[in-house]
């Protein structure tokens, strides 16, 4: 407030110097016109005109100059013959004398003009004008002058106007500045500019000292915070204040805030390689939206060591399945020899080892990655414990993952889907249980086929599935499988379609494509 009058009165003293100046002009264009007419007004006298020409002629001319000076209100007029005789002056010791001028020579010559020069009275204009008889012959030469008033002269004349505008002016100022300093004062709530630089210089090393990226836009989508976690997270080099952010970052769904007018808890993201976990809030002003801001967890690694350890358990499991299948075996056989019957009993094994080694010899040849080969496996010797045919489509075939996507990625997917209709089927009395599964790629895409024929969803039931937390079983850590295949898939620029009908089974079918896009 202080700094806003401090302008105004400076405006002020600057508005009034220029003021006084333009009164200055006004007045001596004013004295200018005056004088003039004056000197003129004198020339045009008859009686003058006459009277000039004359030795005594001064008593005439003096007395009437006079008049004629005080009516208009000029300082002197001075009336001058051929020789430059005064028959006028003000002060009456000079009528008769030389006037000793010389920039009257031009006036002689019968010109008319005026002239600014410094007196004996002060700085004064004066009109040059000159004296002709009837007979357009010159017999003299008029010459009006006016002392110019000075400066603090013209400031002491005006001193009333000039005091009640300074006064109202400062009044105003003050008022507006008091006005203008409660209004910006409470935009930047309460807060004073030094208060503001503490608090930004502190946001500022607080957001650079986070682990967690930030990034926070306006409403025309222009980067307003990126901390260094965040030019981390995404690849960013330089200076991205002030840039769009579709252009610094393609897939941080921050605009998707801005669209939508909502929030985003929890939300999994897959920027290229990265998996993030990311918040997502409005930043909102007096109720208007005025940007987003969203935080982001780098949980790659994380979430590699989770699918390490959801492989391993997946092999885990499979160990288990084959150690109680094999015990089971065992003791078939154990007790076809108790029964004296070792013939049965070598023909059971010889057909055990058919069966493996065909399917082992069919996933080797057909299935490049290890792990998705031990997966099916486990799958199968799994399915077999709980009296569920899984069947793997023998054409089935896998040399690449997608672009996008990674083994720990297949793995997830193609378990989490299998071990679904594992859930279903446990739930039905169906006598033949099956699990169809069919892996099919070539140059242009991946497919993944997972069948079942259990007891199939409802239509509201498929709308909500891949919803976060969503579950028809009344089981803790449910809702999580579909979720994480969904965001899978989206990871993969893949496409998911299920196709459903209640009591006869469900057909899960998901593609990728095979060049990246």
């Amino acid at each position: 407030m202080l700094l806003s009058v401090g302008i105004v009165l400076f405006s002020l003293l600057i508005g009034g110097i220029i003021l006084l100046g333009s009164i200055m002009r006004m007045t001596e264009d004013e004295l200018s016109q005056r004088l003039m007419t004056t000197a003129r007004t004198v020339a045009e006298i008859q009686i003058i005109q006459k009277s000039i020409q004359e030795p005594d002629g001064w008593k005439v001319i003096a007395p009437t100059a006079r008049r004629i000076r005080i009516v208009n209100d000029v300082t002197y007029i001075v009336v001058l013959n051929m020789e430059r005789i005064r028959y006028s002056d003000p002060i009456e010791a000079r009528i008769g004398t030389v006037f000793e001028d010389k920039h009257v020579e031009a006036a002689f010559a019968e010109h008319s003009y005026l002239r600014k020069l410094r007196g004996e009275m002060g700085t004064a204009l004066r009109a040059y004008v000159p004296l002709m008889n009837e007979q357009h012959q010159q017999v003299g030469v008029i010459v009006a002058g006016h002392v110019l008033p000075s400066f603090w002269e013209i400031v002491n004349n005006q001193r009333e106007n000039i005091a009640i505008t300074f006064l109202l002016s400062l009044f105003f100022g003050i008022w507006g500045s008091y006005l203008l300093a409660r209004h910006i004062k409470k935009q930047m709530l309460n807060l004073e500019p030094e208060e503001i630089a503490r608090i930004l210089v502190e946001r500022t090393a607080t957001f650079h000292a986070m682990r967690e990226g930030v990034i926070a836009i306006d409403n025309q989508e222009r980067i307003t915070i990126c901390n260094d976690k965040a030019k981390q997270i995404f690849h960013i080099e330089g200076d991205v204040l002030g840039k769009p952010i579709r252009k610094v970052i393609r897939d941080s769904a921050l605009p998707e805030v801005l669209e939508k007018r909502q929030n985003f808890f929890d939300h999994e993201l897959h920027v290229g390689n990265a998996l993030l976990w990311s918040n997502r809030f409005m930043i909102k002003v007096d109720g208007k939206l005025v940007g987003a801001i969203a935080i982001f967890q780098d949980r790659t690694e994380v979430a590699r060591m989770a699918e390490e350890l959801t492989g391993v358990k997946e092999f885990v499991d499979a160990l288990r399945v084959q150690n109680h299948e094999h015990m089971n075996k065992l003791h078939t056989i154990a007790g076809l020899i108790q029964l004296n019957q070792p013939e049965k009993a070598l023909d059971y094994l010889f057909d055990i080892q058919v069966q493996q080694e065909e399917l082992t010899s069919f996933l080797a040849a057909r299935i490049s990655d290890d792990s998705v080969t031990g997966l099916l496996m486990g799958k199968v010797s799994r399915g077999k414990e709980l009296g569920i045919r899984v069947v793997i489509d023998r054409r089935s075939h896998l040399e690449s993952f997608p672009p996008y996507l990674d083994h720990h990625n297949f793995v997830l997917i193609l378990g989490n889907l299998i071990e679904n209709s594992f859930d279903v089927l446990e739930q039905t009395n169906r006598e033949d249980k099956e699990v169809f599964i069919s892996i099919a790629q070539d140059e242009e895409i991946c497919s993944l086929l997972v069948e079942d024929n259990g007891l199939g969803m409802e239509p509201e039931v498929q709308q909500r599935m891949l919803e976060r937390g969503f579950s028809t079983k009344q089981m803790e850590h449910q809702g999580l499988g579909l979720y994480l295949v969904n965001q899978l898939v989206k990871k993969g620029r893949g496409e998911l379609s299920c196709q459903s009908q209640y009591g006869q089974g469900t057909s899960f079918l998901i593609t990728f494509p095979m060049k990246e896009v």
